[in-house]
């Protein structure tokens, strides 16, 4: 008898994970320049589909895909020269432009991956009264996150968990969100979006989960999770901002490289080792106008795509 309850639960199982998870609707953007709707290439489509939608992925994730040991062990992977053998499939694959990176030739998958651009080849916009992007990615942006449903309907953005300070979060309990989430196929370096002075940079442990959007529509607590570090800055203008990296599935580190407590806008802050990863700003109440077309392309379930040193938004409007 408990032989036949064994074999009809393995049988079961080994159903589920046939039958796969439930094929999911695309992720959709703006390409800002054209104001085209487009769809995003997935990198690692299927797996990540297969973690967060089939129930035999879904318990691989809970014990093993967003483990720190995992994403380290891969990020290790990505540092042996071995993987350089990844790299002309994936430029291939992904149509990545080149023209406009310092270097051609690499030792490894994340020396590609953490490559530097040439100067100029993201123009920043140095314009007192401007916020730009501090990464090339894709932005979702919500002027009051008092009263904004985070992501998925019903879930708000906790400033208090995200930051793990009750104390500074009471700053920014009424204030603006902007999210850059960059892909693998992104640059992966990422700078400062304001000039100001600098606190400590904070570090949070955390777990590694996949910040893409498929992973998001099913735990939208992600941000809370995944590791994550942030420092405030301070500017005339924009008042005390947050800017927080954020980990994920298999990003091997989070490296900072400036220096000092006093930065201009635009000098790079850091980069990340391989895979998905985000970047958060943080604003008080009132003190950034958000673009417009990137407010209406988030009210609508839109990201929109944009490069490193472009306008984000305006602080001119707001008194």
């Amino acid at each position: 008898m408990k032989w036949g309850i064994s074999l009809l639960l393995f049988a079961i199982i080994i159903i589920i994970a046939c039958i796969g998870p439930l094929p999911q609707d695309p992720i959709q953007y703006y390409e800002r320049e054209t104001n085209q709707l487009k769809t995003e290439k997935v990198a690692g489509e299927k797996w990540l589909v297969w973690l967060y939608y089939n129930p035999i992925g879904e318990a691989a994730l809970w014990t093993l895909a967003k483990r720190k040991l995992v994403s380290s062990v891969y990020g290790k992977m990505m540092d042996h020269t071995s993987s350089a053998k990844r790299i002309i499939p994936f430029i291939e694959d992904f149509d990545i432009d080149m023209n406009g990176v310092q270097e051609q030739e690499f030792k490894n998958f994340n020396d590609f991956f953490t490559r530097k651009l040439k100067d100029n080849e993201r123009p920043v916009d140095t314009s007192l009264n401007i916020v730009v992007s501090p990464a090339d990615g894709k932005v979702m942006a919500y002027a009051d996150i008092s009263d904004t449903d985070f992501i998925i309907k019903g879930f708000r953005f906790d400033v208090s968990s995200f930051l793990d300070n009750t104390v500074l979060a009471q700053k920014y309990l009424d204030g603006a969100l902007i999210i850059i989430r960059l892909s693998p196929v992104d640059y992966h370096r990422f700078h400062f979006p304001v000039s100001g002075n600098l606190t400590p940079n904070k570090k949070i442990e955390g777990d590694f989960y996949s910040v893409n959007p498929f992973a998001l529509r099913k735990k939208a607590e992600i941000f809370f999770l995944n590791k994550r570090e942030y420092i405030v800055i301070s500017n005339p203008l924009f008042g005390d901002v947050i800017m927080a990296e954020v980990g994920a599935t298999m990003v091997g580190s989070i490296v900072q490289t400036y220096k000092g407590n006093s930065v201009k806008k635009g000098e790079e802050k850091g980069y990340f080792k391989f895979g998905g990863s985000t970047v958060v700003l943080l604003f008080e109440k009132s003190k950034i106008q958000i673009d417009k077309d990137i407010l209406i392309n988030t009210a609508n379930g839109y990201e929109t795509a944009v490069k490193m040193g472009e306008r984000i938004g305006d602080a001119s409007l707001i008194q």
